[in-house]
């Protein structure tokens, strides 16, 4: 049987929407009519459940960027400030893995630089689900943690800060030269928390482009032949959202907020002490629940960015709690 288009799939997801809406109308009608609250407050709520699956059928809609179907890197990089931004780079892991999962997306960790006492240094997840980039691309930037440090005798209240970088896997509809002799390829040890997988040897690869300073990295093989593969693709996938962002004024801006993790610079800021407060700054969307947030619940600010990014100008504010 042959399989359905996206367009397909989201036209007879329209069509649903629009039988349901009926039966729902229908529904209020005979009620009203036999003068029942109960099943007058039951069609209510089917209509706000549609309402919201609209929204996110609109936001899936425009996804039709070039790459945007295609599957994702999510690199992570701890900003200054030691084991402070470190630990809240791990925390960000944490939580682009749980959001990942909450989309039913798999989830492959293609290296992880350990921290000197906790946290991590950097790392890089290869997101795959239908979709992937279109989501979670304008996660690139910033985030900004706020809290009582763990890590501080005096309980005293540390900033912290860690970039997120989102780029495309490159597939075969893709093409993009490398020229080999414009990079430096190293190898070491894999770092990680050890185990029956641990690497005991220089497998990990690491590949440098000269010309415009990209690093990637890989270390999710136990077979350097292999992480070297992987470690190109990245490369040409790197370079490929390099290309995207020449033609879009908007990406060009968030590839300069990668030189300096620091102030200025967030996207999003997460408040854990005085107050709980997760508040993204393009779109005025926030949470009074951050710990949620972490846990992966990052869709209502994924769809206001998408929203923004699309139609410009101001989006709706609310919080999302």
């Amino acid at each position: 049987m042959r399989e359905r288009t996206a367009l397909e799939e989201n036209i007879a997801a329209i069509e649903q929407i629009e039988r349901d809406l009926a039966d729902a109308v229908e529904l209020i009608a005979l009620g009203e009519a036999e003068g029942d609250a109960s099943v007058v407050e039951e069609a209510e709520e089917s209509i706000r459940s549609l309402q919201a699956e609209a929204a996110r059928r609109q936001i899936e809609a425009l996804l039709s960027g070039e790459a945007d179907q295609n599957d994702t890197y999510i690199e992570i990089h701890s900003g200054a400030g030691g084991t402070e931004s470190q630990d809240w780079a791990q925390m960000l892991m944490r939580m682009y893995i749980r959001w990942a999962e909450r989309r039913r997306f798999k989830v492959e960790v293609m290296e992880v630089t350990d921290g000197e006492e906790a946290g991590i240094k950097s790392a890089t997840l290869l997101i795959k689900g239908h979709n992937a980039y279109g989501w979670a691309k304008t996660e690139s930037g910033v985030h900004r943690l706020v809290r009582i440090s763990p890590f501080d005798s005096n309980a005293r209240r540390h900033t912290s800060f860690a970039s997120v970088w989102v780029y495309p896997v490159v597939d075969d509809r893709i093409d993009i030269a490398v020229n080999e002799s414009e990079c430096r390829i190293d190898t070491f040890r894999a770092s990680g928390a050890g185990g029956q997988h641990v690497n005991t040897t220089d497998s990990a690869v690491r590949i440098t482009h000269i010309p415009t300073g990209i690093v990637v990295a890989c270390q999710a093989e136990r077979s350097q032949h292999k992480n070297r593969a992987t470690a190109w693709a990245m490369l040409r996938a790197r370079l490929y959202e390099l290309e995207l962002q020449k033609r879009e004024e908007k990406a060009m801006a968030e590839a300069a907020s990668k030189t300096d993790i620091g102030w200025g610079h967030q996207i999003r800021s997460y408040v854990l002490q005085p107050y709980q407060l997760v508040k993204d700054l393009r779109t005025g969307v926030q949470s009074t629940n951050p710990q949620e947030v972490l846990d992966g619940r990052l869709d209502p600010f994924i769809e206001a960015s998408l929203a923004q990014r699309v139609y410009g100008g101001e989006v709706e504010v609310e919080d999302i709690d």
